[in-house]
């Protein structure tokens, strides 16, 4: 059981039916998203998502010749509570350790932050220290 997950990033062409297709694509090949983020720029998209098996989901994407590359993040849990992102934010913060970005998913009373930092091992035991539990890439 590994704390540091891979999250998969998924490149979709900002047009319009594009997300559609990508989005065949992941039930064509039969892939979970647990949780996703979709920023987007100018001319391209990044659909990044937590899927239970990255590398099989991995390697099926790459098949259909969909660009896509594995990044490796971190899953935090929280309390459902204005105010529970601040304590695992700011030991990071104090401990030099940058969140490039994030997204959460939250369902009734369990709440978890995906976030991708510059340093994944030591925001691991930055995180464990602080006594805040973290997601297993099993519990995926």
């Amino acid at each position: 059981m590994s704390k540091i997950i891979k999250q998969l990033s998924i490149f979709v062409n900002n047009e319009p039916g594009r997300l559609a297709y990508i989005s065949s694509v992941l039930k064509d090949c039969g892939i979970n998203m647990r949780a996703f983020n979709l920023a987007e720029s100018t001319e391209f998209g990044i659909l990044r998502t937590i899927v239970q098996d990255p590398e099989d989901g991995y390697n099926k994407l790459k098949m259909k010749g969909i660009i896509v590359k594995k990044t490796d993040v971190i899953g935090v849990y929280m309390e459902d509570t204005p105010g529970a992102l601040f304590t695992a934010a700011d030991a990071l913060g104090k401990a030099s350790i940058n969140i490039e970005y994030g997204y959460a998913y939250s369902y009734k009373d369990k709440a978890i932050f995906f976030i991708r930092v510059d340093d994944p091992e030591k925001a691991v035991e930055v995180i464990k220290d602080q006594g805040i539990k973290l997601v297993d890439d099993s519990e995926i």
